[in-house]
């Protein structure tokens, strides 16, 4: 008995540290991003984080999979507070200085839009059912696009990839695609809409108003997507 117990708190002194070392390795990565970002501003820095960590990983010889799957739970339940968090920069905007009907017909386009053009690609390269409704909330920040997903039974793999794909590549792409947009609000939205999550923490490198009206197109996004979506193929 006194040898199972003593095995039982091995484990999970064992677990610990090693997701501690996860969560380290990690945060290494993020402060790393952003000093370079100081030196290279335009570089997105989600995209350096990403290839500071995948060095670190090699140089510690640590295969991807277990380290996902040691740092996953942690991040994921990080993760929806830092969704709910967004709504904290959304307190500054005011409101009353936007043309709300012309922005409640932008959201329902973009996200009518955004998910019904993926879907109609999907389509068109004959995947099947489960694997075309993963692309319906492509343009969905992480949580609610898994929320969605699971409701709509596609596959949760699958949407977290084409997820974060879309935002890396709105992250890589922002830089030249919004060089010429002088508007702030307009460049936020365009991010927030666009690659979500990973848009948004490109907007706040931008400016910190491109970054709280990414916020802001994000939620919304999020929110009106799920609101067709789930009764339309659950």
């Amino acid at each position: 008995m006194i040898d199972l117990f003593t095995q039982h708190i091995a484990h999970d002194y064992s677990a610990s540290i090693t997701i501690a070392a996860g969560f380290i390795l990690t945060l290494i990565g993020y402060v790393t991003a952003r000093l370079l970002n100081i030196r290279f501003p335009r570089f997105p820095m989600v995209i350096a984080a990403i290839i500071v960590v995948v060095v670190l990983l090699a140089l510690c010889d640590w295969h991807y999979t277990a380290y996902a799957q040691t740092v996953e739970p942690l991040f994921n339940h990080i993760l929806g507070y830092a969704t709910v968090a967004l709504a904290i920069p959304l307190a500054t905007i005011k409101f009353d200085q936007l043309p709300i009907k012309r922005l409640i017909g932008l959201f329902a386009f973009a996200s009518v839009f955004g998910s019904v053009l993926a879907m109609s690609l999907a389509y068109g390269l004959n995947l099947a059912k489960p694997e075309i409704l993963a692309f319906a909330t492509r343009a969905v920040t992480t949580p609610i696009a898994l929320n969605v997903a699971a409701m709509t039974h596609a596959p949760l793999t699958l949407v977290s990839f084409i997820v974060i794909f879309s935002g890396l590549i709105g992250a890589i792409l922002s830089p030249l695609i919004l060089r010429n947009i002088d508007d702030e609000r307009a460049a936020g939205f365009a991010l927030g809409l666009a690659a979500h999550a990973i848009g948004t923490a490109q907007a706040w490198q931008r400016s910190p108003i491109a970054g709280e009206y990414a916020a802001f197109g994000m939620a919304v996004n999020a929110v009106i997507t799920a609101l067709w979506v789930i009764p339309l193929f659950s």
